[in-house]
């Protein structure tokens, strides 16, 4: 059932979502909120944007202008509400399309920085998950995958441009492998863990199209305090109070 949240703790700010399993999860905040932007930077696009919690959160952070692609027409229409009801379609726009197709919808290098929080989970045929389904098409990759993803990153993005992505902790080696294979060099990654004494659920990696190699492995990033409440750094990326979040 479609519902209608307040975006975090920032004032007078919301989101659509869908209470049967379209809710934007903290994969989104933290990505928003890893990725670098910088003052010169003019175009922003966010892949496989959901109902746009990446391109509503990242405009809080930069004044460029932010693009949404998502493929999933009903998910698309609740972030254009939500886009809407925000007064924010001055600075973000959302397209309803696949990945596949942004050649036909941009020019090459023509962006400074690429989002996405992908589909986390390959696909076979032989996969016990209705393919057709809206949640299936979210969290498999049934309609793209890592490879498709990176080709399409290095289309957009201008020479040194920034790519970032979410994802899980057990594709690593395959994340970095496909990065190089399509000339974007990983250069920041960062892990995050439930808790201490947890195994790390979160991989959160950024890369340089055309970049010479270096990759920094930052501090973990800790979700939960040992009371299990937000850790300070969590609370401060949920906006306003942060006494709110915690």
């Amino acid at each position: 059932m479609r519902v209608k949240n307040r975006l975090l703790n920032f004032e007078n700010k919301i989101i659509y979502q869908d209470d049967n399993g379209f809710m934007f999860s903290l994969d989104s905040m933290l990505l928003s909120n890893f990725v670098s932007v910088r003052l010169s930077d003019k175009k922003i696009i966010d892949f496989c944007t959901g109902n746009a919690p990446v391109p509503m959160l990242l405009s809080f952070r930069t004044k460029a202008r932010i693009f949404g692609v998502e493929l999933q027409k009903y998910i698309y229409e609740l972030g254009y509400d939500s886009v809407k009801e925000n007064g924010m379609l001055n600075q973000i726009e959302l397209i309803n399309d696949d990945i596949s197709n942004v050649n036909n919808l941009f020019s090459s290098d023509s962006f400074d920085v690429v989002t996405c929080n992908p589909p986390y989970f390959k696909y076979a045929s032989n996969s016990y998950i209705n393919a057709f389904s809206e949640k299936a098409i979210a969290r498999h990759e049934i309609r793209l995958n890592l490879d498709l993803i990176l080709e399409k990153a290095f289309y957009l993005l201008k020479n040194g441009g920034v790519f970032a992505m979410v994802h899980r902790p057990e594709r690593m080696i395959e994340i970095i492998n496909i990065m190089q294979k399509h000339k974007i060099e990983p250069k920041r990654l960062r892990f995050v863990y439930p808790k201490k004494g947890k195994a790390a659920n979160i991989l959160l990696i950024e890369g340089i199209k055309n970049g010479k190699s270096g990759l920094k492995v930052e501090e973990p990033l800790f979700v939960y305090d040992e009371k299990g409440n937000y850790c300070l750094e969590v609370k401060k990326m949920f906006g306003g109070d942060i006494n709110v979040a915690g």
